[in-house]
């Protein structure tokens, strides 16, 4: 039986073993099996979001079996995208694809200024996100992608000039994601405003904000510490594909 051990500012789990277990070391998977499993596909010791929604695996550990798991509900030719604690072995029978570090930065306080920046975005709006993220280039993102959460945008006109919004959800915490800017509108503060209205959302429902960025971003690194996130740990994105 699980147990929150309300220790940290981090939603941790006791197992009956006395091992405590982050979310936050393994979040495509616990939002998977937590909060997202209403997307999940897979068996076992893994899960896959569907790829319009979300181009990610996850899996338990890093077994044999895991990876057997994994491979079932992988589409022939398809790699598996995983969020690792650390680098791991490559599996018997497995392709390595690349790899690459991430950071993972959790916010520690709450935004002091009460922002309302951005209207909220529907499924109807995915053509517009589809064209900024093509322009913006902020990470995987797709046509379902808006299923996960509350995304927000500002608008000139009909052109959807920056969005922001929710994506993976674990247990006591929220991913922020798609924080991207038209090259038109940089410079005018619209990622700052609306990742701190995300931000008083997600404290104002009990979760903490998280996010990743590459290490070498530094200009996202820097706007991320200025509202108040803390880098937490690095993770590991591990790209494979069954041989």
């Amino acid at each position: 039986m699980e147990s929150d051990s309300g220790e940290s500012t981090f939603t941790a789990h006791v197992t009956s073993r006395g091992m405590t277990i982050n979310v936050l070391d393994n979040p495509v998977w616990h939002a998977l099996v937590g909060p997202h499993r209403h997307h999940a596909i897979g068996r076992g010791a893994a899960r896959h979001y569907p790829r319009d929604i979300a181009p990610f695996s996850a899996i338990l550990e890093p077994s044999d079996q895991a990876y057997a798991d994994l491979a079932a509900d992988l589409p022939v030719g398809t790699e598996a995208r995983l969020f690792r604690p650390m680098e791991e072995p490559l599996p018997a029978g497995w392709e390595d694809l690349g790899r690459f570090p991430m950071l993972q930065m959790v916010a520690t306080r709450t935004p002091e200024k009460d922002d309302d920046a951005g209207s909220t975005l529907s499924s109807a709006d995915a053509g517009a996100m589809l064209d900024l993220v093509a322009l913006a280039q902020p990470g995987p993102f797709g046509r379902r992608t808006p299923l996960l959460g509350r995304y927000l945008g500002v608008w000139k006109a009909d052109r959807l000039m920056a969005m922001a919004g929710e994506r993976l959800r674990v247990p006591g915490h929220v991913e922020l994601s798609a924080i991207c800017v038209h090259p038109e509108a940089r410079g005018q503060g619209h990622a700052a405003r609306l990742v701190r209205r995300l931000m008083r959302l997600a404290f104002d429902n009990d979760e903490g904000p998280f996010l990743h960025v590459r290490p070498d971003n530094r200009p996202a690194i820097d706007l991320y510490h200025h509202l108040g996130f803390e880098i937490r740990r690095e993770l590991m994105v591990l790209w494979r594909r069954p041989g």
